[in-house]
């Protein structure tokens, strides 16, 4: 049996974000500006997954900017502005267009991971989500896209086969384990593969005052010892795997990224 190293794909691990003042202490130093944070970042982690376009939708100087900050080698994943995702308004083609046009930067300099469609629970499998879906695919044109569903109704045999036509990768999701919520399910739609781990922690997922509180989880060793295997299987049939932490309250995240870095002895 082939070893992770040998294997095709290759594997970037970083987090979901790099720019939160908690880590202030535990991961960045003391005293550190949040302008230097990317810099500092991107010493260990060869790629991030950028939170802020789901906000606002970005410039091209803003990734312009990103770029002069990391080595040659480092990679940027996207998150998809609202309007494409959760809200699929009158704006979505002018807003696809403008997001398109941000991207550049990161498209000439062959830095662009992914982009990432993540939709909310509310988006079940239907004829009219897929359709949407596919209206996607056609908006953003050649893009390397990967899309997140929340909803369990996607896990079936016909959603693999329509990604597969569209050329959009899964993304493997570890979450908590709750009733209408995908479950640890891992397939390869595309050249890119992608996981997202958001912590277990059921008990705030759905009631929380403040949105981080869902995210809050650590993640012991055994519990990310069950991806080996599956990052394994991932690797046989993708290019490139981009691992995501999104549970980055405490800068946990950055610890359970070289928690899996040192499991697969990368």
């Amino acid at each position: 049996m082939k070893t992770l190293g040998e294997l095709n794909a290759k594997i970037y691990i970083g987090t979901s974000g790099y720019s939160y003042r908690d880590w202030i202490g535990s991961f960045y130093p003391p005293g550190i500006q949040q302008e230097d944070m990317l810099s500092y970042y991107a010493r260990e982690f060869p790629f991030t997954e950028i939170n802020f376009s789901y906000y606002r939708l970005p410039s091209p100087k803003v990734f312009e900017s990103m770029l002069h900050k990391v080595p040659e080698s480092f990679l940027f994943t996207v998150k998809a502005f609202q309007s494409l995702t959760h809200e699929r308004g009158d704006t979505v083609k002018q807003d696809a267009i403008k997001f398109r046009e941000a991207l550049k930067p990161l498209r000439q300099q062959n830095r662009l991971g992914a982009l990432l469609l993540q939709f909310p629970y509310s988006f079940p499998y239907n004829d009219s989500n897929r359709s949407y879906l596919a209206f996607l695919r056609e908006l953003l044109g050649d893009l390397p896209l990967v899309v997140e569903f929340r909803h369990n109704s996607w896990l079936k045999e016909a959603t693999w086969n329509f990604l597969k036509s569209l050329s959009i990768g899964y993304v493997c999701v570890d979450g908590p384990r709750l009733a209408g919520l995908v479950a640890n399910i891992v397939k390869v739609t595309a050249p890119v593969a992608y996981v997202r781990f958001h912590g277990r922690n059921a008990n705030k997922w759905w009631k929380h005052e403040k949105p981080y509180e869902r995210y809050d989880y650590l993640y012991s060793e055994k519990e990310l010892a069950e991806w080996v295997p599956r990052i394994s299987l991932l690797s046989r049939h993708s290019s490139r795997i981009f691992v995501a932490f999104n549970n980055h309250f405490g800068a946990q995240a950055v610890y359970n990224a070289r928690m899996l870095k040192k499991l697969l002895a990368l």
